[in-house]
């Protein structure tokens, strides 16, 4: 799977700066997770590596293949990209099945057509969703509709899957169990996923390393101990540590009573 490498990248919209001269490499089969606020620029870096936003300079290059860059004139598309997306929303067809929206996209690849079925009963298999291929959207919980979107995804052999805030609309059960089944579904497929959230917890609990976004800048990246143990600045910190610190006494205070 491909390294991806952001250089000197800037998204300016008139005087705005969502981004602002980031400088990022993400290392093949890592999951990287960009935690911060909402406003903070982590949605634009995603849309930017997946060829849903352009940038306005800089240069974005995944393996040995330059997508974008702003001197040459260089803006590989996003279908172009072998880069899978995972929207908040799920985005599943409500009037098809399970395998249905699975096989759908594959129906438009020549090479994959005549295979769609079998190529979605595989994925379909090792992400834990054979007993549900009959079932529709509606049918399904929060947490199993954004594992058949998952499948969806990997079965067009992305390298690098990217994920906008999936778990924003699932409660805390499901979240804490598909946090669990995402990251087993990256071993497994050895691929390179970017995870986007504001959620500390969520952030701490599934990346190789975390980097915290403040104002369309990298405040600090790291392994999760690093960004916890050692915050780089006050604004870290506050936004890092001192949240799971409170969320972790909550919790105790919760068991003593």
């Amino acid at each position: 799977m491909p390294e991806i490498k952001l250089e000197h990248v800037t998204k300016r919209w008139a005087k705005f700066y969502a981004v602002e001269d980031l400088n990022l490499t993400i290392e093949n089969n890592a999951f990287v997770t960009l935690l911060g606020p909402s406003g903070c620029g982590k949605t634009t870096t995603l849309r930017m590596i997946a060829g849903l936003e352009t940038p306005t300079s800089g240069r974005i290059t995944i393996g040995d293949k330059v997508v974008f860059d702003s001197d040459l004139g260089i803006n590989v598309p996003a279908n172009k990209r072998k880069v899978g997306f995972l929207f908040q929303n799920y985005a599943l067809f409500p009037n098809m099945t399970v395998l249905q929206n699975v096989t759908y996209a594959l129906r438009f690849q020549p090479a994959l057509k005549a295979r769609a079925k079998d190529i979605a009963l595989d994925i379909l298999e090792k992400v834990g969703l054979t007993e549900f291929l009959n079932k529709k959207p509606a049918q399904l919980s929060g947490g199993q509709q954004q594992r058949v979107a998952i499948a969806r995804t990997l079965a067009l052999s992305p390298d690098i899957v990217l994920f906008d805030e999936p778990m924003s609309a699932l409660d805390a059960a499901n979240r804490v169990a598909l946090r669990r089944e995402i990251k087993d579904i990256q071993k497994k497929f050895g691929i390179t996923m970017i995870y986007i959230t504001h959620d500390q917890e969520e952030a701490f609990s599934m990346s190789d390393r975390v980097m915290v976004m403040e104002t369309g800048t990298i405040a600090q990246i790291g392994t999760p101990q690093e960004v916890y143990h050692h915050p780089a600045n006050a604004y870290v910190e506050n936004f890092v540590t001192r949240h799971l610190e409170e969320k972790i006494s909550s919790i105790r205070q919760s068991a003593d009573i």
